[in-house]
């Protein structure tokens, strides 16, 4: 009897000394402090994040409460801009991948320690690295990118005896001809092809961009800094861009009277358009019964590829007001330096492999059922949005309909922009211009390179 009295003694030193030591309470890491953190995000309800962000809080338990806001996407430049501008604003929240040169000076690059350049460039598709890594830092993350890819209508390509959607341009300009269709007056009935305008067809300037960059590659000079597309390769870009919109051309198949790109294609007026995967869930919404698929995008014959990226990544807000903390000295303020550090420990481990050591949260991921939890894999098993991560594109490439945007990922590219909206708008007068037959294509780009670089040099 007094051995076993022994033993439960000693058992319950040991368990008190454990509890003494943190094991199993809020400050069992020792940090001295609990944070909250409030992210802000755009497209994906709170249900895409909610186990990910559970998992977080269990394993890092100094972090009460990640509080997730969905913002509505016509108002989020202005109510982040606002709010940043209070020190009100989130602690992380996404921006696009063309936005940091805009944002660069309301944002903190991530601690050497917890994100480095060289784990970007190992683990995430390369787009990644030029968008949004500068001077050896890198400035936000994404869980996600999406390359421009070809959506086509398969019951109008196997009517017209096309066995495969095509590779090449010259494969796609001989395909729009043989599915295009007019009417005796010379009106489009069937359009083979979305291309040649600019406001009737979604994300018309990234379409044109991927043009841009497939004829010559880098859009700004290194050593200048300024947009240089005005040049053979630019002109040739917008030339081809143009011509299906052009009614006198052999490829005629589009014009500013045709219904919106994605709800022509809905309608099954329209044998291919490129778009991104955000359609995916729209055409199944809008036609459910539609006939579709969806193929990289074509390239000049025995070019490199490229595609187009636009895809958005999560920061980190520089300078916000202080947040409380509760601490073994009763509630005290959480310095910026523990928010910033704090929140791009969230933002690795949201993106990049669980195995990667960050400084504050260690990766001690909770597993799940015996496997080691990954957030990125998790977010795309709720979302089906293509990965940035390589590891996650070689299971992905294979998923029907997904695949070719996971491939494109790997060979997207995109070029940092000041005033984005803008930028956007000069391209698409440059578009109609030519259309029009207000301007030549030479002096059109003319144009909207000095426009752009303008913008660029202020």
């Amino acid at each position: 009897m007094k051995k076993i009295k022994k033993i439960a003694a000693l058992f319950l030193v040991l368990i008190l000394g454990l509890s003494l030591s943190g094991c199993g309470c809020k400050k069992q890491a020792g940090v001295g402090y609990e944070i909250e953190l409030e992210v802000w995000g755009l497209f994906d309800d709170r249900d895409a994040y909610a186990e990910i962000f559970d998992n977080y809080t269990k394993a890092y338990p100094w972090v009460k409460r990640i509080e997730y806001k969905k913002l509505a996407p016509d108002t989020y430049q202005k109510d982040l801009l606002d709010a940043l501008a209070a020190g009100q604003g989130p602690d992380v929240f996404l921006i696009n991948n063309s936005w940091l040169p805009s944002f660069k000076e309301k944002i903190v690059a991530s601690p050497v320690d917890i994100v480095s350049e060289k784990m970007v460039a190992d683990e995430m598709v390369d787009t990644v690295s030029r968008d949004f890594v500068d001077g050896g830092q890198v400035y936000a993350l994404p869980l996600s990118v999406n390359s421009l890819s070809l959506f086509y209508n398969k019951d109008l390509l196997n009517q017209a005896g096309i066995t495969s959607p095509p590779k090449t341009w010259e494969e796609f300009s001989t395909d729009v001809k043989a599915l295009t269709k007019l009417d005796e007056f010379g009106n489009i009935t069937q359009s083979g092809a979305s291309l040649g305008t600019a406001y009737n067809i979604n994300r018309s300037t990234d379409i044109l961009g991927a043009l841009l960059f497939q004829n010559q590659e880098e859009l700004i000079d290194e050593n200048t800094g300024r947009l240089s597309v005005s040049g053979s390769g630019g002109q040739e870009a917008l030339r081809f861009y143009t011509q299906f919109a052009r009614s006198n051309s052999p490829v005629y198949s589009w014009n500013s009277r045709m219904h919106y790109s994605v709800d022509a294609f809905s309608e099954g007026n329209l044998a291919m358009m490129f778009n991104y995967s955000w359609q995916i869930p729209v055409l199944s919404s809008k036609a459910p019964k539609l006939n579709w698929g969806v193929a990289e995008s074509p390239q000049a014959d025995g070019s490199r590829k490229i595609t187009y990226a636009n895809y958005w990544g999560f920061a980190v807000a520089k300078n916000k007001s202080k947040k409380a903390s509760v601490s073994s000295s009763g509630v005290q303020p959480v310095s910026d330096d523990i928010r910033t550090k704090e929140s791009w420990a969230l933002i690795r481990y949201l993106t990049l492999t669980p195995n990667v050591s960050s400084a504050s949260s260690k990766t001690a991921n909770v597993s799940t059922g015996g496997a080691v939890f990954d957030p990125a894999a998790k977010y795309f098993e709720k979302t089906q949005n293509p990965s940035a991560r390589r590891d996650l594109i070689q299971k992905e490439k294979e998923i029907l309909n997904i695949g070719p945007f996971a491939l494109g990922n790997l060979y997207a590219r995109a070029w940092r922009q000041k005033d984005p909206l803008s930028i956007e708008s000069i391209l698409a007068l440059a578009i109609e211009q030519v259309i029009s037959g207000e301007k030549t294509v030479a002096d059109s780009l003319r144009t909207a390179e000095s426009q752009i670089n303008n913008i660029l040099t202020k």
